[in-house]
């Protein structure tokens, strides 16, 4: 949104232009001009938020020049103005221009300039819903997303459960116990996870920061040992450097949500048909900001999907599905903390999620 305040004011009459600039060239950026064509020219090099026009100009009316011009400019407040008493020229302004007020010539100072305070809150308060209608289809895209994905997600694992059940049911469990109760475990494991991350979800849009020194060293070193117990995570290969320079502070609670849903995914989605499978987190801090690479030689991402995962961060494994609300969950983290994410990826070769946080100290 522009800064500057503009008005346009078009008029036939050179002492009407000459009057309005010399009343208002103080407290707006004032453009005035008898031509409408140079009027177009105006418009399409500047923002205006007010646009006046005449109404009896012999090339063009006011009515027909705002009619030309509302599709192109849509969000600029229109005001006629008329000399003379014709109500249906101004019905036929609001109607087909868009306009918003009228004034009579000869105008009253006092009047006009009321006219104009108005028309630039009209012009902002139109703005500001505009952009919250914007902030508002966004939030209900993310929401059908995330309801869509968790339909999906809370469905998988108890489908699974309700199959195993049935099979333990049909057959003499013997030596096959185990495997059907540790098939159970992994499900119901994945559903716990998922119900976890709807929790974070909440906490995260709804809880304030708490800022609290972070100790990276010992911060990883924590996560590492939290994940290692995952099914899987034993024949990945963990790498850990941090550098760090001077005291950082941070939100540890989001600190966790995204390392955290980083580390659980590069296990989750590494490639079984490598030999070495690797895990590496490098930190680099200092007193403005710390750089996360979280980085796998896992079964990535297809390129063609990049876009569509740093927008819902979804998966495209089929060996390994899952919804992608983790990756979300680190996205909105990362917005909160003020920093930014990158991902670079190819499908079967590497990982690597980047991530700007700055310090808050």
């Amino acid at each position: 949104m522009s800064d500057v305040k503009r008005i346009l004011y078009l008029d036939d009459e050179e002492n009407n232009l000459v009057a309005f600039k010399a009343l208002f060239r103080r407290e707006y950026e004032v453009y005035t001009t008898t031509s409408p064509q140079e009027a177009v020219q105006l418009l399409n090099e500047f923002p205006f938020q007010v646009i006046l026009s005449d109404q009896k100009m012999p090339d063009i009316s006011g009515v027909e020049f705002f009619e030309l011009t509302v599709t192109d400019f849509p969000d600029a407040v229109r005001v006629l103005v008329t000399g003379y008493a014709d109500i249906e020229a101004v019905i036929d302004a609001i109607n087909k221009g868009g306009v918003y007020r009228y004034v009579t010539k000869p105008w009253d100072e006092n009047d006009l300039r009321i006219c104009i305070e108005n028309a630039f809150d009209k012009y902002y308060s139109r703005v500001e819903l505009k952009e919250k209608n914007r902030a508002l289809q966004q939030a209900n895209s993310d929401l059908e997303k995330f309801i869509y994905s968790a339909s999906h997600d809370l469905r998988a694992p108890l489908v699974t459960i309700k199959g195993i059940i049935q099979l333990a049911k049909m057959d003499q469990l013997g030596d096959k116990a185990e495997d059907y109760f540790q098939m159970i475990e992994k499900s119901v494991g994945r559903l716990d996870t998922f119900v976890q991350n709807i929790i974070h979800y909440y906490q995260n849009s709804k809880e304030e920061s708490h800022i609290q020194l972070v100790d990276f060293n010992a911060f990883i070193d924590d996560l590492m040992n939290q994940y290692k117990i995952y099914d899987g995570a034993d024949s990945v290969e963990w790498k850990k450097e941090v550098v760090a320079t001077g005291e950082f502070f941070a939100d540890n609670y989001r600190l966790k949500i995204i390392l955290g849903n980083l580390i659980s995914n590069a296990i989750k989605f590494q490639d079984r048909n490598k030999q070495s499978r690797e895990l590496e987190i490098g930190v680099v801090q200092n007193a403005e900001k710390v750089v996360l690479k979280i980085s796998d030689n896992g079964i990535g991402f297809n390129t063609n999907l990049l876009e569509s995962t740093i927008d819902m961060l979804t998966s495209d494994s089929h060996k390994n599905p899952g919804s992608g609300v983790g990756l979300y969950l680190v996205r909105e983290a990362v917005k909160k903390m003020g920093g930014k994410i990158q991902l670079v990826s190819n499908s079967g070769e590497f990982t690597r999620f980047t991530i700007e946080i700055p310090n808050k100290a």
